[in-house]
């Protein structure tokens, strides 16, 4: 028999809640050496002549930018999580580095994932899910309103209003995620999600892995480089 990665109270979280949260997945020194990367990347963006000094940094694909993001992609504390909801017959569906500075006017958003088709599917008693997104937290966020991650606890159940929501991530329901950087939320596609505005004096910066069957078509690539696929191990290949 298998053990779980998973605790009972976990599994319950997942089942009711539609999310979880993993204190401490990454380590500091992960934490610092990532954020160092997304610091470069965030810096390339502000010296193009178009950009202006609030840009948000909204990068897909990143597998074949850095060396530094391949290593996440069966990371040692996530993946088998990952592993344990969707099963082995995966693939990674997209990846993306996000930036978003102070911006007290953004009124952010709330959504799910995948587009109007995705939004009819809801996944039934003992089903696999279709995907899994994992979001890694490179900030502290220990105050709402800083860019939190946003998420509606048990929408996963429920369907989307086809025309969304006139208040978006401020919904009575929604819970704004106060994170630690190293953290990562976990969730499928079908929770309410999203972002609040950052009224912070800091810029929050994160990155979002997402895992889905291999029948799926892949969100942010068509296939692989072949540069890539020669540096990576087996499993991550």
């Amino acid at each position: 028999m298998e053990t779980s990665v998973l605790s009972e109270e976990q599994k319950r979280q997942w089942k009711e809640d539609g999310y979880i949260v993993l204190k401490g997945a990454l380590s500091p020194e992960e934490v610092q050496n990532l954020t160092a990367v997304v610091d470069e990347m965030y810096q390339e963006l502000l010296q193009k002549p178009d950009a202006k000094p609030d840009a948000v940094l909204d990068r897909r694909n990143v597998m074949e930018d850095k060396d530094i993001f391949v290593e996440l992609i069966d990371h040692p504390v996530t993946f088998p999580v990952v592993l344990e909801w969707i099963g082995p017959y995966i693939q990674l569906s997209m990846s993306e580095v996000i930036v978003r500075p102070p911006n007290p006017k953004d009124k952010g958003y709330l959504h799910t994932d995948g587009g109007q088709a995705m939004r009819q599917l809801r996944m039934g008693e003992g089903s696999l899910p279709l995907q899994i997104k994992l979001h890694y937290f490179l900030t502290d966020l220990d105050a709402p309103d800083s860019g939190n991650f946003t998420v509606v606890p048990g929408s996963h159940n429920r369907p989307f209003p086809e025309n969304g929501l006139e208040e978006g991530p401020y919904i009575p329901e929604a819970v704004q995620l106060c994170v630690k950087a190293g953290d990562v939320a976990i969730f499928p596609h079908a929770l309410w999600h999203g972002v609040v505005g950052n009224k912070s004096e800091r810029p929050r910066k994160t990155l979002i892995y997402c895992y889905s069957h291999q029948c799926f078509r892949p969100f942010d690539y068509e296939k692989a480089s072949p540069e890539l696929l020669a540096r990576v191990t087996p499993r991550r290949r």
